[in-house]
């Protein structure tokens, strides 16, 4: 649940192509090694993500064996929590904005407040990304400006959309993979994120 500061303001749903394809297995086991878990865990997930090789056949010649450093299987067990600790380390650099993540879907609230730092905190994901060896997919990734259905939400200064970034009316995330309440984004009297939001 949202408080209500971040009611109004620049709300980015970041898309990160490949995500579960691209995770490093060096440094996925670098952060899980930084976890307070049972060496017994520890060594078992490394055992699973060692000693991975792939071939292709074509035209019936199979060629020669490359092993795999990166990649999960997105419906295997391992899979979500892998990306979960990829991505623990990534967090706002502002205080008052807040990143949201869940599985592989990442979330930018900026309350309008901070709207001038819309510009450092996406570049942080950019360089975030480039660290994990992820592609951030500015092509797919939305913006959305909220603001609450009050008395008062006339008198809020909403930030411009922001550049290069499709800016939407509409946000709707699938009912299981909504961070905020669970519910469809869909503002305009459709949706809630911690109470009744809509655009100007």
């Amino acid at each position: 649940m949202l408080s209500p500061i971040h009611l109004s303001g620049s709300f980015f749903a970041i898309d990160f192509s490949k995500a579960f394809d691209s995770i490093r297995h060096y440094q996925l086991l670098a952060k899980l090694s930084c976890l307070s878990i049972p060496d017994e865990v520890y060594n078992w997930v490394e055992h699973f993500f060692s000693g991975q090789y792939h071939s292709t056949i074509f035209h019936g010649e199979m060629s020669a064996f490359a092993s795999i450093s990166a990649s999960v299987v997105q419906g295997s067990a391992l899979g979500p929590a892998s990306y979960v600790i990829t991505a623990a380390n990534l967090q706002p650099r502002h205080t008052g904005n807040v990143i949201i993540k869940y599985a592989d879907d990442t979330y930018l609230v900026v309350p309008a407040s901070n709207d001038d730092t819309c510009a450092e905190e996406l570049k942080h994901i950019q360089a975030w990304a480039n660290d994990n060896n992820l592609r951030m997919n500015v092509a797919k990734s939305k913006e959305i400006i909220l603001k609450p259905r009050s008395a008062t939400a006339k008198s809020l200064q909403l930030p411009p959309p922001f550049p290069n970034i499709e800016h939407v009316s509409k946000l709707t995330a699938p009912l299981h993979s909504t961070p905020l309440t669970g519910r469809a984004i869909k503002p305009q009297r459709q949706g809630h994120i911690g109470g009744p939001i809509a655009q100007p």
